[in-house]
């Protein structure tokens, strides 16, 4: 492993209802690279919130984010951003015509179940359909282990419902930057028209379709796979 000050930095975010854990892989896939990484942290379970900023002598500065993570990050993060992986990502989650709908009765009807205080079981139901095709046992550590907090089922409610306002890609998106858009065919949760719209608004972007793959993107060799696309790219 390079001992040599990184040049290279990523910051992970990820989607709602995650937390950090889930970047484990990455992290140690970029510093046997001799990368920096850093991660998220909304906090919805026990872990402190944590935004990770630019170190001064990254030079590559990868944003890596899944599902809303993108959506999360302040626009001071994009805005010195050179590169950005969108994994089961979207810019507007909230589809137009009849699938837009139903897509946000669906929002609204688990905004209800969260404020009348059934988060585990609305987790759980999320999880599954987030995992699938794969069972929910496959997915990595998440919040629900360790207990969603009061404060983190508040902090739940407020992204469900930034999750709704998504439209087009996030403040301070630098445009000319290198982008990997990852998709998964059997998403059972970002929709069809949401994963077109974004590919239209990037559309230099190079377009990965993982098949089978849930929203949740749970193959082992991903993480590297998009590390090696990353290095391929630098000078």
């Amino acid at each position: 492993m390079s001992t040599a000050t990184p040049t290279t930095q990523l910051i992970a975010a990820h989607g709602w209802a995650g937390d950090s854990r889930a970047w484990q892989p990455w992290a140690e896939g970029a510093a046997a690279r001799g990368w920096a990484f850093s991660a998220t942290e909304r906090g919805y379970g026990q872990l402190t919130p944590q935004q990770p900023s630019w170190m001064p002598q990254a030079e590559e500065r990868v944003v890596v984010g899944h599902s809303l993570g993108p959506h999360l990050l302040p626009p001071q993060v994009w805005e010195q951003a050179t590169c950005a992986v969108w994994l089961a990502s979207f810019a507007a989650f909230v589809p137009e015509g009849r699938a837009g709908r139903s897509t946000r009765a669906a929002l609204q009807v688990m905004g209800q179940r969260l404020a009348a205080g059934d988060t585990t079981a609305l987790l759980r139901d999320f999880f599954r359909e987030a995992a699938a095709p794969q069972p929910p046992s496959a997915l990595p550590m998440g919040p629900l282990e360790q207990g969603i907090t009061a404060l983190g089922q508040q902090r739940l409610l407020e992204d469900l419902q930034l999750l709704e306002l998504t439209a087009g890609l996030p403040m301070g998106y630098p445009t000319a930057a290198r982008a990997l858009i990852v998709e998964a065919a059997d998403d059972r949760i970002v929709q069809p028209s949401s994963r077109a719209a974004l590919r239209a608004l990037l559309p230099q972007a190079e377009l990965w379709s993982l098949e089978p793959a849930g929203h949740c993107l749970l193959d082992p060799e991903l993480p590297e796979r998009v590390l090696g696309w990353i290095a391929d790219g630098q000078p």
